[in-house]
């Protein structure tokens, strides 16, 4: 399912990721990550997609709730470990929508 966003502009964080072979909690630690996201005040939403490259892109009204998100404690904890033992390699990238258009069938 997809993210229904407001009408721009708003921010989008793009996190792009590629995970060692130690990914002991990752699954879980993402999933917290998303259910305390979306608790922020700010959050609009979030996709993502994980093949050998994993994508995820979360919305936000802000750059100031962008940077809350960063600064919570739990969130902080799990970058941590992520640098430490889950990923090879990622790349974030925050980004301003200034248009939007859907589609759907």
């Amino acid at each position: 399912m997809l993210v229904k966003t407001p009408n721009p502009p708003y921010y989008a964080v793009i996190f792009t990721s590629k995970l060692t072979h130690e990914t002991a909690d990752y699954e879980e630690t993402a999933e917290l990550m998303e259910r305390l996201a979306a608790m922020q005040e700010g959050f609009l939403g979030v996709e993502s997609a994980r093949n050998e490259v994993g994508i995820t892109v979360s919305y936000w009204e802000s750059l100031e709730a962008i940077k809350k998100w960063k600064h919570q404690a739990d969130h902080s904890m799990a970058r941590k470990k992520g640098r430490s033992t889950w990923y090879s390699q990622y790349s974030l990238r925050i980004c301003k929508v200034e248009r939007a258009y859907d589609f759907e069938k």
